[in-house]
């Protein structure tokens, strides 16, 4: 069957028809699967994603001719999304959702028939050539709108080429990242203010159920949330029982439990628990020149910062200010967002070290980690039985269940361009292709934008630390 990824979709019934071969042509018992390699089903997997997303893309041209033709009202509906909701028995949101997509990421034609191209054209490429899911499109039709109020036209005709060209490379998760800074880099002032009226509306309610139980309803701001996170998330880590059995607990049982030891801990001490030798903390990780420049001056504006635990950012003014009464951890970082000295001393990661490694690479490293924030292993590339080093280049942040394969499966790890490359035993892949780690890293992302996008203007000055 020919790979649906190189097929466009402007061909119409064409493709459809493509479509609907490649459905039936993958339709077969399940002994039928049991039955295949594992190659076999790698590759069996693929064509089915290539077929859903070939798919999608032609309803999203169908959805955007039924809605120039007004095709809901025939079945008096009020709007396309209803109707759709009504005809295909999907959620509201998830109609509104494909709508809003096919309106901006489609060709179009006018009632004379003549052609009118995709308000968002690069998307619409991407779709059409199955090298993007419908998440990544809505990430980025939400994204240019939340920037058309605060862009010039070719600003947002760069910030959408960018969109779709990462999208390819972005997980959807990452992309509202990159989409959020992106936004960040066009309005300093205006994400300034976010934050600000953030504060302003955070609250925290508590109160007393029928049964006895005390229910917790928050909405902190992101400075407070991050805090939150740091000592909460180390304390819920999953925790196996004595016999090794896995821990029983539920996501918010474990929650439950850590903010109780968290309670006790205040009752008890002052002290509070460390997690991989630092204590509880925030972590912020700025370009040391935008830092410097605002910590010497009134100048406000650059690029914004990043809360390490959760990969968003934060404005530069706001690092500025926690700087002002902060310890500053000294991670001397590249070009391309590479940590270049840390210091090297024992088998064992210092805290230096371990800071870098998650900078880097965030919880776990291996490519689509899904697993929740905790305490990861550092592990060594190299052994360090075998003569390696603990230094940066020579460690790699993994969770535990990809420790124990990486041990076990005989995965290669190296480092390119400073950043983890994972490759399969020849067992499971005998191509053995490559796949990258890690996360696309707040600074990283910041470069992304000073590569594609001129700067934009410079906020007015607000006053310095004093």
């Amino acid at each position: 069957m020919k790979q649906v990824f190189e097929v466009g979709i402007v061909g119409g019934m064409d493709s459809l028809a493509l479509v609907s071969g490649s459905v039936v042509e993958m339709q077969s018992p399940q002994s039928t699967m049991a039955a295949r390699s594992d190659a076999e089903l790698r590759e069996a997997i693929r064509q089915a994603e290539a077929t859903m997303r070939a798919a999608m893309a032609a309803q999203l041209k169908a959805i955007a001719e039924a809605e120039r033709r007004g095709l809901h009202a025939e079945h008096s509906a009020r709007r396309t999304e209803v109707w759709l909701q009504e005809m295909l028995n999907i959620a509201p949101g998830e109609a509104k959702s494909r709508v809003l997509v096919a309106r901006m990421a489609t060709e179009r034609t006018t009632p004379q028939g003549a052609p009118v191209p995709a308000e968002l054209p690069a998307t619409a490429e991407a779709i059409a050539s199955g090298a993007i899911t419908l998440q990544h499109a809505r990430v980025i039709v939400d994204g240019v709108r939340r920037l058309a109020p605060i862009s010039s036209i070719d600003q947002l005709a760069q910030a959408e080429a960018m969109l779709a060209g990462y999208a390819v490379k972005f997980a959807p998760h990452h992309l509202v990242r990159l989409a959020e800074r992106t936004r960040y880099y066009f309005d300093q002032d205006g994400a300034f203010r976010q934050e600000e009226t953030q504060r302003k509306i955070r609250e925290l309610n508590y109160g007393t159920a029928a049964d006895g139980m005390t229910v917790i309803n928050a909405r902190l701001d992101r400075e407070t949330g991050a805090k939150f996170r740091a000592v909460i998330e180390p304390l819920a880590a999953p925790r196996p029982s004595e016999d090794g059995e896995h821990d029983p607990r539920t996501a918010g049982q474990r929650n439950a439990d850590a903010l109780e030891a968290v309670l006790d801990i205040a009752i008890a001490s002052d002290r509070v628990p460390r997690s991989g030798g630092q204590r509880p903390h925030i972590t912020v990780a700025i370009d040391f020149e935008d830092l410097k420049r605002g910590l010497a001056s009134a100048e406000t504006g650059g690029l914004p910062g990043t809360l390490t635990a959760t990969n968003q950012p934060i404005t530069a003014e706001n690092v500025r200010r926690l700087a002002c009464d902060a310890e500053i951890l000294p991670i001397v970082l590249g070009g391309e967002d590479v940590p270049l000295s840390i210091g090297r001393t024992e088998r064992t990661a210092p805290t230096h070290l371990r800071a870098a490694l998650l900078h880097r690479d965030g919880t776990c490293a291996f490519p689509s980690c899904d697993r929740p924030p905790g305490t990861p292993d550092a592990h060594h590339i190299e052994s360090w039985i075998d003569g390696g080093s603990t230094d940066l280049e020579n460690l790699v942040m993994l969770c535990g269940h990809h420790h124990r394969a990486v041990h076990s499966r005989n995965w290669q790890i190296t480092m390119v361009n400073g950043r983890p490359t994972f490759t399969e035993p020849s067992t499971v892949d005998a191509v053995r292709t490559p796949r990258p780690g890690g996360r696309p890293t707040g600074i990283e992302q910041n470069n992304i934008l000073r590569r594609t996008i001129p700067r934009p203007r410079p906020p007015e000055a607000t006053e310095a630390c004093t």
